[in-house]
């Protein structure tokens, strides 16, 4: 009884140990702006958040859509009395800064070479490196407001591993006729709401682990939209494309639901895991060669032992054993030649001093009998 209480005792302790015990904090996040570079320093405290509704008020949910992390702002000065205003937004990957990137970007932008990209108009400039996004705002350019800005993306803090892939999705746009800075890439509703989809975005499905790219395109009635979808299989968008395919009959028919028939005219169709939808002032053949310059590759990665390596290949088995019995063919060779050589050296160097000495027997001979006959038998 006594052994049972002080275990009761033991435990009480360890559990209220445990239970004290302060949590862990997680690391803090790097610095997202430096604090000077270039000749620019940093003016007052940075102003820092993990609020999307900070970073943008208006756009929140989309940013978070996006995977936002967290933000910071400063105004930086120079000696001149130029000043620059930067804020930068870090996401969970790549994808998000990409597709924040072209949420913000507009057509009449200019591309710069900032970053992995940039856009510029008059002293704006929105650029990203890896998963941070960054708007800088000069009072007043010069030519070195580039160089700058070189600057402050190379101080960016990183992502690791697979966060800095971008995707590949925009990739399948075709390039004929596309207007340039159109390009969106979509994450969630919110951001599919702000950029004028063809499609809402309850028939997406988002939540089947859907995502967006769209883009317009030129033709001859005007400008058309390209909206391209990926889902995680084949099997989702062959199912998704039936639905497209009955929305497509009711808007001809002009019954069913109102929302359907509100939605404009389009034409689908399917490659691999990815449904494109063209939309707009074009006419069938234009719509036909628009979709049909989509068409989704397949990037398979072979992660299995085909057991086809040199260890288990016949073939080189066979070569090498040839190889070696050519060395050793070789090397007796040489041995012989070099035994017999070394011979032939001395004995013409040293006659009949190392070999060949008349008193080297070279047999033994065992004389027996004596004088040579067979020895007596004796009984």
């Amino acid at each position: 009884m006594k052994r049972l209480a002080i275990t009761i005792c033991l435990v009480g302790l360890v559990t209220y140990g445990w239970a004290a015990a302060p949590a862990v904090p997680a690391p803090p996040l790097a610095s997202l702006l430096p604090s000077e570079f270039s000749g620019w320093t940093a003016k007052g405290e940075m102003q820092k958040s993990s609020d999307a509704a900070v970073a943008d008020p208006a756009n929140a949910e989309a940013l978070k859509e996006y995977g936002f992390r967290d933000f910071a702002s400063a105004t930086y000065l120079r000696d001149d009395g130029r000043t620059l205003t930067l804020r930068a937004a870090r996401f969970a990957d790549a994808s998000g800064a990409y597709g924040a990137f072209t949420f913000y970007k507009t057509p009449v932008m200019l591309n710069e070479k900032i970053g992995d990209q940039g856009a510029s108009l008059n002293q704006r400039v929105l650029f990203y490196r890896g998963n941070v996004l960054v708007d800088a705002v000069f009072d007043k350019l010069s030519a070195m407001s580039a160089a700058e800005l070189r600057d402050v993306a190379a101080q960016l803090p990183q992502a690791v591993g697979a966060a800095n892939n971008l995707p590949a999705l925009p990739t399948y746009l075709p390039k004929l006729k596309y207007i340039k800075n159109t390009a969106k890439y979509v994450m969630g509703p919110s951001a599919l709401q702000h950029v004028g989809a063809p499609l809402p975005a309850a028939r997406v499905d988002f939540a089947a682990g859907a995502e967006v790219v769209l883009a317009k395109y030129e033709s001859n009635a005007g400008e058309a939209d390209l909206m391209l979808i990926s889902y995680p299989t084949p099997q989702i968008a062959a199912e998704k494309l039936k639905g497209l395919d009955q929305i497509r009959a009711q808007i001809e028919q002009k019954s069913g639901d109102q929302a359907i028939v509100d939605i404009a005219p389009f034409f689908a169709k399917r490659t691999g895991p990815v449904v494109a939808i063209a939309a707009g002032p074009l006419s069938q053949g234009e719509a036909k060669t628009l979709l049909n310059a989509v068409n989704y590759e397949a990037q398979v990665t072979w992660n299995e032992n085909t057991f086809l390596g040199p260890k288990d290949n016949v073939g080189s088995l066979l070569v090498n054993v040839f190889i070696l019995c050519g060395i050793l063919m070789a090397l007796t060779l040489v041995a012989g030649v070099a035994f017999g050589g070394v011979r032939i050296v001395i004995q013409r160097l040293f006659p009949g001093r190392v070999f060949d000495r008349p008193e080297q027997v070279e047999f033994i001979s065992l004389h027996l009998g004596g004088d040579g006959q067979e020895p007596p038998i004796r009984p």
